[in-house]
Formats: C-alpha cells, sequence, structure tokens
C-alpha cells in the first residue's frame, strides 16, 4: 500500500493537544454530602495540589485518538496498484441508444445499467496523472463532463445518465471524441457498448488506442419492423405490418391492432428465427385516424423479448383533403394537362381579364399573368414567364443566351429533372434575392425558387411556348416536383411518419401564430411561428405527436404524427463479440494498464462511525451517576 498525499501524516500531531487536555486538572464543583465512606477515590483525587493529574485509561480518550487517526489515514489517500482497462487520457464513449434497454443481462437489469457500472469502475481506478472525458452517445452525442480527474465529478454524471430510445450516431461521437482530446500525443478511446456502430465502423484513421468493453448476453428480441396504412382511390384502407424475430429459435407472438385507442384485432402468429413474418390487414374502418400496434409474449412462451422498446409502432390515416389550386392563363393546355395527371390537385381556371377571385387556394399560377394592382394573394406562387416587376422580383430584359443549361442536382425540387435536350427560344432573366437557382442557362436563371415571407414560390422565367420543355418527360417530372415542394395538404406532411430523433417540419398556414406539440408522455412544447417552417426536434421517443397549428387560442389545423424506431441496427440486440473500426478488429479490452484503489472512503466512513461511538459514550457518561456507575467528571466533597 502506498500513499498519494504523505505529508497529511503530520496531522497526527493534533493528538498531542488532546491527551493535554485529558492530563489537565479538573475543577472541582462543591457537594455536600452526609458521609464520606461511598467516596474514598474522589477524597483521594482530591488530595492532589498540582494542576496536573495522573493520565488514566478513558475510553473517550481512546476513541478520539481513533477518529484522528482514521482521519489522518483518509487525508493521506492509501492506495494499491490494481489492473484497469486503460490509463492516461480516457475518452469514455458510453452507449445510450435504444438497443442499451434490453434486459438481457443476468440481474435482470438493463444493459446500460451495466455498462454504466463499469464505467464507474473504470473512475474507480484512475490513477493520479489520469483524466476521463464522458461522452453519452445517442441520437445527438454530448460531452457530459469535459477533461477531468475529479473522480467525484465523473461519478456524478455516470450516475445521472439515463438511456435513449433513438439510434446511436457514432460517426458523430467519434469525431466529438478525437476533437476533444486534439493536441494529445497518446489517448484512449473507451467504447461500452453492446457493439452496434453502423456507419462509424468504416471511419478512416480514427487515431488514439481504442478499447472495446462489449454489454450484453442474447440476442432475442421480437420487434414491429414496419406499419403503414394505404388506400387507393375509391377502396377500403389496408394495413400492413411487419415482424421480425431476431433470435435464432421460431418465436410465438401475440399480434394486436388497436384503432382509435379501441381493441380491433388480436391474433396469435409464429415469427421463424432470424426472418420477417408480413401482416396485411383490409378490415379497416375508412375514417380511422391512428393505428396502433403491439406485440404481447403469450403465456408459457419460452423464447423470451428482452427489448420492450420495438414492441409498439403507431401509424396514421394520410388520406386528407386536396390542395386547391387556382391557374391564371390566357391558355395553356401543358400546364392544364399536367394538372389533371397529378394526385391530390383540385385545379380551378381563372378568368385573366377580371380580378383573382375572392376565395383563397393553396397555390396560385400565373401564366404570363399579373393582378392589375400588383397585390400579391396570400399563399403560394408559381410564375411561369412574368410580364413585369414584383414586390417580390424584377424582370430584365430579353436573352436568347440559353445554351449551356445546367440543373442543380443535388436539390429535391429538379431530382430526376433532365434540360439537357430542351431547347429554349428567349427568356427574360429574373432576379430575387430570396430564391435559389435551380436551372441556369448563359444569360441568367431558367428556375428559380425559395421561401419569402412565409410562402413558397417558384419562376420559370419563359414561355412554356417558346420552348419544347412540356414535349419531354422532364416536364411532369418537374411539375410534380415542385408539387410536392409547395405547401402541402396539411401543414404537417409526414404520411410515412418519422423515426425517433428526426425533426419534424411544420409549415404553418396564413394566420397561426403558434405551434403546439403534445408529446406521447403528455407533455407540451409551444413553438412561435415566426417566419417559414418551424422545426420540432424533440422526437425522443416513439409514440404518437399531437400537433395544433393555433392563432391565438384558436385550432386552425391539427394532425398527428407517428413516430417508431425502426431500426435493424438496434432491433438487433444481440451483442458483438468484437467490433470494426478503421479496417481493424478490436477485441474486448483486458485490464492490462496499471491504475489505482484508493481507500481514503472507507477511511472516512470509519471515523464517521468511531465519531457516533464516541458520541454515544459520552452521552452516557453525563447522565446522573449512581454509586454503582462511575462518572465522567466527579464533583469536590465536603463532609458534615
Amino acid at each position: 500500500m502506498a500513499f498519494l498525499t504523505p505529508l497529511a501524516l503530520l496531522g497526527g500531531l493534533l493528538a498531542v493537544p488532546i491527551i493535554l487536555l485529558y492530563m489537565l486538572r479538573l475543577r472541582r464543583r462543591e457537594v455536600v454530602v452526609s458521609s464520606t465512606f461511598l467516596w474514598q477515590q474522589v477524597v483521594r483525587d482530591s488530595e492532589a495540589n498540582t494542576p496536573w493529574q495522573k493520565l488514566r485509561r478513558n475510553l473517550l480518550l481512546i476513541l478520539q485518538l481513533l477518529i484522528l487517526a482514521l482521519l489522518v489515514l483518509a487525508l493521506m489517500r492509501p492506495f494499491i496498484v490494481v489492473p484497469a482497462v486503460s490509463a492516461g487520457q480516457i475518452e469514455l464513449l458510453l452507449d445510450a441508444s435504444a438497443s442499451m434497454n434490453a434486459t438481457d443481462t443476468p440481474d435482470g437489469i438493463t444493459r446500460f445499467e451495466a455498462a454504466r457500472a463499469q464505467a464507474l469502475s473504470m473512475v474507480d481506478t484512475l490513477g493520479a496523472g489520469d483524466t476521463m472525458t464522458v461522452i453519452r452517445v445517442s441520437n445527438v452525442p454530448e460531452v457530459l463532463v469535459p477533461r477531468t480527474g475529479d473522480a467525484n465529478l465523473l461519478r456524478q454524471a455516470i450516475n445521472a445518465m439515463q438511456p435513449g430510445q433513438a439510434a446511436a450516431d457514432w460517426v458523430a461521437a467519434f469525431t466529438l471524441a478525437v476533437a476533444d482530446a486534439a493536441g494529445a500525443q497518446d489517448f484512449n478511446l473507451v467504447v461500452v457498448s453492446d457493439g452496434g456502430l453502423g456507419a462509424a465502423e468504416g471511419l478512416p484513421g480514427v487515431p488514439g488506442t481504442v478499447r472495446y468493453l462489449p454489454v450484453g448476453q442474447s440476442g432475442d428480441n421480437l420487434a414491429i419492423t414496419a406499419l403503414s396504412a394505404r388506400a387507393l382511390p375509391g377502396q377500403p384502407p389496408q394495413l400492413f405490418a411487419q415482424i421480425t424475430n431476431y433470435g435464432a429459435q421460431d418465436a410465438a407472438v401475440i399480434f394486436d391492432l388497436r384503432v382509435d385507442g379501441a381493441l380491433h384485432s388480436a391474433e396469435r402468429l409464429t415469427v421463424p428465427a432470424g426472418s420477417s413474418l408480413p401482416v396485411i390487414s383490409t378490415d379497416l374502418p375508412a375514417d380511422f385516424q391512428t393505428v396502433q400496434a403491439g406485440l404481447t409474449l403469450p403465456a408459457g412462451a419460452v423464447v423470451p423479448d428482452y427489448l420492450a422498446l420495438d414492441d409498439r409502432a403507431w401509424t396514421v390515416n394520410s388520406t386528407g383533403g386536396e390542395r386547391r389550386v387556382l391557374l391564371m392563363s390566357a391558355g395553356n393546355l401543358f400546364l392544364e394537362q399536367a394538372l389533371r395527371s397529378l394526385s391530390g390537385i383540385e385545379a380551378f381556371q381563372g378568368d385573366p381579364t377580371r380580378p383573382l377571385p375572392a376565395e383563397a387556394y393553396d397555390l396560385y399560377i400565373f401564366d404570363g399573368w399579373l393582378p392589375a394592382d400588383g397585390v400579391l394573394p396570400q399563399g403560394d406562387l408559381l410564375f411561369i414567364n412574368p410580364p413585369q416587376d414584383t414586390s417580390l422580383f424584377k424582370v430584365g430584359a430579353e436573352s436568347s443566351e440559353t445554351g449551356a443549361i445546367s440543373v442543380l442536382s443535388n436539390d429535391a425540387r429538379t431530382a430526376f429533372v433532365d434540360f439537357g435536350s430542351v431547347n429554349i427560344l428567349k427568356f427574360r432573366p429574373v432576379t430575387a434575392d430570396w430564391a435559389t437557382p435551380l436551372v441556369s442557362a448563359a444569360g441568367g436563371a431558367l428556375l428559380l425558387a425559395g421561401e419569402t415571407d412565409g410562402r413558397q414560390a417558384a419562376i420559370l422565367t419563359f414561355d412554356l411556348h417558346d420552348s419544347d420543355l412540356s414535349l419531354q418527360i422532364t416536364w411532369p417530372i418537374l411539375m410534380a416536383n415542385l408539387m410536392d415542394w409547395f405547401t402541402p395538404r396539411s401543414a404537417v406532411n409526414v404520411p410515412d411518419g418519422l423515426h425517433v430523433g428526426d425533426s419534424l417540419s411544420v409549415r404553418p398556414p396564413a394566420g397561426a401564430t403558434q405551434v403546439r406539440v403534445t408529446l406521447p408522455d403528455g407533455g407540451v412544447r409551444d413553438l412561435p411561428v415566426e417566419r417559414g417552417t418551424v422545426v420540432f426536434a424533440d422526437t425522443n421517443a416513439p409514440g404518437l405527436y399531437l400537433v395544433d397549428l393555433l392563432a391565438g387560442e384558436q385550432v386552425l389545423q391539427a394532425a398527428a404524427v407517428a413516430v417508431n424506431l425502426f431500426s435493424p441496427l438496434e432491433s438487433a440486440i444481440a451483442p458483438r463479440e468484437q467490433i470494426t473500426l478503421s479496417g481493424a478488429t478490436i477485441q474486448p479490452a483486458a485490464p492490462d494498464a496499471v491504475g489505482q484503489q484508493e481507500f481514503w472512503p472507507l477511511a472516512a466512513l470509519l471515523a464517521l462511525v468511531v465519531l457516533l461511538v464516541e458520541w454515544w459514550a459520552y452521552q452516557r457518561r453525563m447522565q446522573a451517576p449512581t454509586v454503582f456507575q462511575p462518572i465522567f467528571r466527579r464533583p469536590k466533597v465536603i463532609a458534615r
């Protein structure tokens, strides 16, 4: 055994004044008694006239010296050298993903609790010069404790950590750890996980020494890996679900459906080992709103299901009202045919010789036409060959430089759009600082799009009759892309739902002042509507999220959004015996480093226990003395 602070031994000198206090002669108080027969010992003590007395055996003195010895021992920080997983500068990456909620550990605790215990044991073996950074690895990795050697701070952070319910972003986690260790010549990355690193396995050249501490024992798990409801025109809705057995044995399970909160059906199924079982239901009511699917093990099931997080899934009815589109054109057969061919579109033909109708529309298409008063309606806008300037853009002089056409290929609005064979006679360049050029020619932009004043707008800067675009397959593709981008039928348009941790985008309608999101646990989040799209990122648990778009306290629109795990990487809970990183295979780490096991907390605890015993002994002595009970402070006796 050795000591980290041996100079604390000097604290033992405090024993000297403690002993001297017990050698000082006590001052007596006078008490009149009838006889001194029973007080002979007191009389003998009173014969001493010196200010000092002989030191006698005293329980309180012994206890106080023992307390001092234990406190000095704690201050000296005794330790022994023990094997440790890692030493030096340690970047601890603690897996907090969904799979860490599995309960396949020997003690029945979750994998995360077992991982947390391993992390705490690493803190207990930190050496005097060792430091540690604790990183919680979930869908958004975060540094809980920056580089420090303070064991108490590290323990508090690890004990307070909880597992998440989303897939982990290991690429971001390793990037964060390497950035934290920047400048260090030698550091250790310690991964405490069940081994599902996903895309991080292909990371090139991760610096430092990587050590792997595996958790978990079994891969037995049943999960709902898909759930969706669809309805073809004129047909009742159908529901498709998929149940996957990630274990090595065929498993029996009860699959139930709840429609709008009420039990709709339940059936017993057998899912083959290592495969998926599709389930199709065709008897859903046409006007349903939400469906919840669930898995339950039947009585007497022999195959366990260790992860409950993926035993529930939700979907919503994605059918809704059609988008109302107003076309203001002197006559354009190509536009009319494109609008008729698109689903979810209710198109209306306006009269360009008259003002705009008073009723509101979701999308306005102005083909070579603009309102005479220059006032643009509140709604999304598609301008085709605009004749003049507006409050949103400026129109330049006519140009015939239509060669060298380029398309912004990484934009969803131009996906699968090919202008390579499109011929354009002329166009008029448009300038708008809020818009992004999607298709450009030598003389300027041919197609621009963007958001301004809380609405979406696109500008096609040439007349369709001055090109052969409408005769190309690119034309219906471009129109479909633009219609998908413009304000959807609902401000919340995620028919297939979201994965846990995904962001929810809401495009509030005109007049909305607030977006209210009710979480699956009943919590409420209010988001102000400032401009354009509102993004809600707190989807950290599976379930149904209810979205209300408010104008004051009036609900303008309401929608439900399904958030599910649906992550094969997390549902396949079989722990990895080894991991692959930067092309290298990493085996489970052995405790081959040198650590220190300190004992000062035990010494401090023993000091506290002895202090309690000393207090109890003192209180006993302070009680009223009897003939048969020795006393701590004897009175000075005067016989009569």
